[in-house]
């Protein structure tokens, strides 16, 4: 689970980090549909070791989290990993230059939810993220319009794709970015941590 997934030449794989803290069935579910469709060959589920934007305090370990996550993803076409923090990685710029560097014929797709995109502009180099590789943005109940009004969002207008182009997005020259909607899932890990503490 702490080792790199195997990527071929031509593979189209989607790059969906996050915290994971805890996994939820909202989290299988973005991964899957955009499996679906982006026609990806796999989605990388990377558990980070923290996101620098959140409070750590309420952070579990990465093994457990990992664990969960595997457990969550059942499907062979979703690989879990935590590699990120073996390499030391804090910030996704770092894990996208390393794997577009070490991996430049597989096709990335960096997928995100509609609220991330909301905070977009505050990431490390988010620019630089944009022009690394083509963005899925899944939308999640109660972020749509801060989500496609948000400074990222304004900035990158120009290369934001029809919603049918979806299929093609591995293949487009970043920046390109679409905006998926669909099933949706309130889970919550925020509220599931609540949960558990007031029990």
């Amino acid at each position: 689970m702490r080792d790199l997934p195997p990527a071929e030449p031509g593979m189209r794989i989607g790059l969906f980090g996050g915290s994971f803290n805890p996994p939820h069935v909202g989290h299988r579910l973005v991964a899957l549909e955009c499996l679906k469709r982006l026609r990806l060959d796999r989605v990388w589920v990377l558990v980070s070791p923290g996101n620098p934007l959140k409070d750590k305090s309420v952070l579990a370990p990465i093994d457990e989290r990992l664990a969960a996550t595997v457990k969550l993803m059942d499907d062979p076409r979703l690989e879990v990993t935590g590699f990120e923090a073996d390499w030391g990685f804090a910030y996704s710029f770092e894990t996208i230059h390393s794997l577009t560097e070490t991996y430049p014929a597989t096709r990335f797709v960096w997928i995100m939810g509609a609220d991330s995109l909301a905070s977009f502009h505050h990431w490390e180099r988010w620019e630089e993220i944009a022009r690394r590789l083509p963005l899925a943005v899944y939308a999640r109940p109660g972020a749509g319009i801060r989500a496609t009004r948000s400074p990222a969002a304004m900035a990158l207008a120009a290369s934001r794709l029809p919603e049918t182009a979806a299929p093609v997005l591995a293949d487009m020259a970043p920046p390109a970015w679409v905006y998926l909607h669909g099933i949706t899932s309130s889970a919550s890990s925020t509220a599931i941590r609540a949960r558990a503490s007031s029990s």
